[in-house]
């Protein structure tokens, strides 16, 4: 079994960050272990509040976990302060992980900012350098670039800034364009599109976080970097088209499909 390890905040309603990431190395029959680097308060609705974790804690659970127990893959998720970036850089050299996604989250789906703005040119100048793949929606690829991105046509100079940044690969999701719901993936030479279909529904709290998770333990579990995007993204898709109706708010999507449909629960 490959161990994958998420470095992200914490969800109070379970849809999305750590939850939602170890949720998703769970489905894909891994085993997941989990750092905090912040608790939020949200729901379905939206987040209301964030305390980061000190960074001495920070980089104490990360040592707990690599001081014992092989890490196949880490996935970096929600990392809102300068000095827990550099925290996690600082570890992560110092263990040196095979494979590094990094999902760089800004801002929450109901427009909470989740990223300190002081804390965007450390993740982009010290972190993407160390990512094997790093997974920004438009707005959060606008901001790591400083380009505009509102058509495809755009999206491949975007994903070659990325890649001048010190990143191995980037997929740059197509979700917010108008037309088209289609991702790039590009390695510095090669690029792939895979399309994509808008679904029908508001319950896709935790997506990029459910994405970037799979990506990861399907890299851990040996898939090249093209069928691992395309394994995830129908993944992700099945997650979102049975997406759960919780709340009042945007529901979360379904980590447990294959599971619920083998114990009869769905169709």
């Amino acid at each position: 079994m490959k161990n994958l390890l998420t470095i992200a905040g914490s969800d109070s309603s379970g849809g999305a960050g750590i939850q939602a990431d170890l949720k998703t190395f769970a489905a894909h029959g891994t085993f997941g272990m989990s750092v905090i680097t912040a608790v939020t308060a949200q729901n379905t609705c939206g987040v209301t509040a964030v305390q980061n974790i000190n960074c001495d804690i920070v980089e104490a659970q990360i040592a707990a976990v690599f001081d014992d127990i092989r890490v196949d893959a880490v996935k970096i998720g929600m990392v809102s302060q300068p000095e827990i970036i550099r925290t996690i850089v600082a570890c992560l050299r110092r263990y040196q992980p095979r494979i590094i996604v990094v999902d760089p989250v800004m801002i929450s789906k109901s427009g909470y900012p989740l990223l300190a703005p002081e804390a965007c040119e450390t993740l982009i100048k010290e972190l993407l350098p160390l990512a094997t793949l790093v997974t920004p929606n438009l707005p959060e690829a606008e901001a790591i670039t400083g380009m505009q991105v509102t058509e495809k046509a755009q999206m491949r100079a975007v994903a070659e800034k990325i890649i001048a940044l010190g990143a191995k690969a980037v997929l740059v999701k197509g979700g917010h364009l108008s037309d088209t719901a289609d991702d790039l993936l590009f390695d510095g030479n090669t690029e792939t599109w895979f399309p994509g279909k808008r679904i029908p529904t508001k319950n896709t709290h935790g997506t990029g976080c459910t994405l970037s998770s799979s990506l990861a333990a399907n890299l851990a579990k040996g898939l090249e970097l093209t069928e691992a995007v395309r394994a995830s993204k129908a993944y992700v898709t099945e997650a979102i088209e049975h997406g759960i109706e919780l709340g009042s708010g945007c529901g979360p999507t379904h980590h447990f499909v294959d599971l619920y449909r083998k114990a009869g629960i769905l169709d």
